[in-house]
């Protein structure tokens, strides 16, 4: 790709005198190899239309006499450049390392990724997937691309839901319930007061409401009955929440809750009344008006009974994060809903002097198609929602997919696990994802299956002739490989040269799903080459079985890596 540019820049020096950037190439596939529209961006300042400059630079390449590059103009001013595969080839080995695909644009520089961050007394629910999903990309994209990782679950253990789990408790449960329960007993009796509540409402009463709040004021000021329920409570919760995330296969480095933070941000929020960023208003409440960013609704820091909010604890948590770490980013992996909030908290970090940059990774929601034919948002109300339930179903699902009966737990863990969250990745985060069992499990179509047998293909391949894996381009050395002219291979050695590109890109703008769709593509690829070339078959001579092999190591590597990044596992059977 530099040759080609340095190319198409010389050729556009010498014949029009002018200096390009950028130089735009992609990948090209029908009339060669890549493609430029170099000539449509210059056309107006050269006063020419695009296909002639096209045909001037075009003649300007193919005429260099140590030039193996050809160039073709085609209509409408496009550019479309050859490579003989050979050369593509050195390129790619030329790059070769353990490390292929990645790069140093982060320069040690400290990001902090926060996820999955559910919230106490409830079951992991499908809500936070996604956040568990995207926020392990994301930290495994900023590991690839050179910068310093901090990861933190930033555990809702706060607020006025404790005050309803309390309540709750005394009104509809016992020890003996909760015991045998679990967190489930929790999420029974989360629902059961929600009900309460919203009866209570319809009468016009607040009495239980104002009780719930009680219980969170109580909790503020250290009542020991409080903090015994938030201890017990936080214990059923954390063994809960660390076995789903287990399954999931994620962890963080940090797990620094919400109630951690509350003391300080309490007393941030006094000093921002003194010092005039602050508000308060006649009932008590305290807010920080944010008419300077363009944002008309102001941030609410405190209630007007003086009880901490989430933004409470969220002051407080940049304040800490800063002095402790000094991260030069913060990723936040948190739902579309939050979008408005994490707009007012930004805004608010600038008048708390945070120099960090500050981003909301967000993303759509999960929707599913019911029996009755309608496309909504995953809910306990139509469905599967708890997260171990949705984990048993993909598995016995994977499970009677599986070809053989002596298929490992392990692999049936890996592959169920895989379809659920390829399907994650399946689209740009900002939209919403399809939840379809059918089309996560096909073999056929964009899946973690399909991705997952091409790998597992080429794995087996490679063993049965004592090959695997390689980390350097020094076991590329096999006689054969000097000589090869690789045009059977020119459509692998293409897509494993975009690797490294989408890793940046990816990374750049946090949008994993683009490392999805490069491994389906290379998927693709690898399935129509194994219909046209064969590979350790009796009649492949041993040099070109084994230069083969070798190419065949590489992309081994590049799946490993790539589905790595999604948090994805490659399977020994399927």
């Amino acid at each position: 790709m530099e040759e080609i540019t340095k190319l198409i820049k010389t050729a556009v020096k010498a014949e029009f005198n002018i200096d390009v950037e950028p130089v735009i190439i992609i990948p090209e596939s029908e009339h060669g190899d890549f493609s430029t529209n170099i000539a449509m961006q210059i056309a107006k300042q050269v006063g020419k239309s695009p296909m002639e400059i096209a045909e001037i630079v075009t003649n300007h390449i193919t005429i260099q006499p140590s030039n193996h590059i050809t160039a073709v103009a085609v209509k409408p001013g496009y550019i479309n450049i050859s490579v003989p595969a050979k050369q593509l080839y050195d390129d790619l080995n030329s790059q070769w390392s353990e490390k292929y695909g990645e790069n140093n644009d982060g320069d040690g520089q400290t990001v902090l990724v926060e996820y999955p961050s559910p919230n106490i007394a409830k079951p992991y629910s499908v809500g936070h997937l996604r956040p568990g999903n995207q926020g392990w990309a994301a930290r495994n994209l900023m590991l690839a691309t050179g910068w310093n990782v901090i990861t933190d679950n930033h555990i809702g253990d706060f607020g006025a839901p404790f005050g309803i789990w309390v309540v709750g408790f005394e009104k509809f449960s016992s020890e003996e319930q909760l015991s045998q329960g679990g967190v489930y007993e929790l999420g029974r009796i989360y629902t059961a007061m929600k009900e309460e509540l919203a009866e209570e409402e319809k009468r016009g009463e607040k009495d239980l409401a104002q009780e719930c709040q009680d219980w969170l004021l109580k909790l503020e000021h250290g009542n020991e009955s409080a903090t015994k329920y938030h201890e017990k409570f936080n214990k059923i919760s954390l063994q809960h929440m660390h076995d789903v995330m287990k399954r999931l296969g994620i962890f963080t480095d940090f797990e620094i809750p919400e109630s951690f933070y509350v003391e300080r941000g309490k007393a941030e929020v006094v000093k921002l009344l003194k010092n005039g960023i602050a508000v308060q208003n006649e009932d008590s409440s305290v807010i920080v008006n944010l008419e300077h960013f363009g944002i008309k609704t102001p941030i609410l820091l405190q209630k007007s009974n003086g009880a901490a909010l989430y933004a409470t604890t969220d002051c407080a948590t940049l304040l800490y994060r800063q002095e402790r770490w000094s991260p030069d980013r913060v990723i936040y992996a948190v739902a579309v809903e939050q979008k408005f909030y994490f707009e007012q908290l930004f805004a608010l970090a600038q008048l708390l002097n945070i120099n960090t940059e500050l981003i909301h990774m967000w993303f759509g929601l999960i929707d599913q198609i019911y029996e009755d034919g309608k496309r909504e948002k995953m809910s306990s109300r139509r469905g599967t929602i708890l997260m171990e339930e949705l984990l048993d179903k993909a598995e016995a699902i994977a499970r009677q997919n599986a070809k053989s009966d002596d298929m490992s737990d392990e692999d049936i863990r890996k592959i169920s696990l895989g379809a659920i969250k390829f399907t994650d990745f399946s689209k740009d985060r900002r939209t919403n994802i399809l939840f379809d069992w059918d089309s996560m499990f096909s073999l056929t179509g964009f899946s973690g299956p399909y991705v997952q047998y091409a790998a597992v293909r080429i794995n087996k391949i490679l063993k049965d002739n004592g090959r695997h894996p390689v980390h350097s381009s020094e076991s590329e050395n096999v006689a054969g490989s000097r000589n090869y002219d690789f045009e059977s291979e020119k459509e692998i050695i293409k897509k494993l040269l975009e690797y490294p590109e989408t890793i940046r890109q990816s990374a750049n703008n946090l949008e994993p799903h683009r490392v999805a769709q490069f491994v389906y593509d290379l998927a693709r690829v690898m399935n129509r080459y194994y219909e046209n070339t064969p590979i350790a078959t009796e009649e492949v001579e041993e040099d070109i079985k084994q230069t083969r092999l070798g190419l065949l190591e590489k992309v081994s590597q590049v799946f490993t890596h790539g589905l790595n990044i999604l948090g994805i596992e490659i399977p020994e059977r399927m």
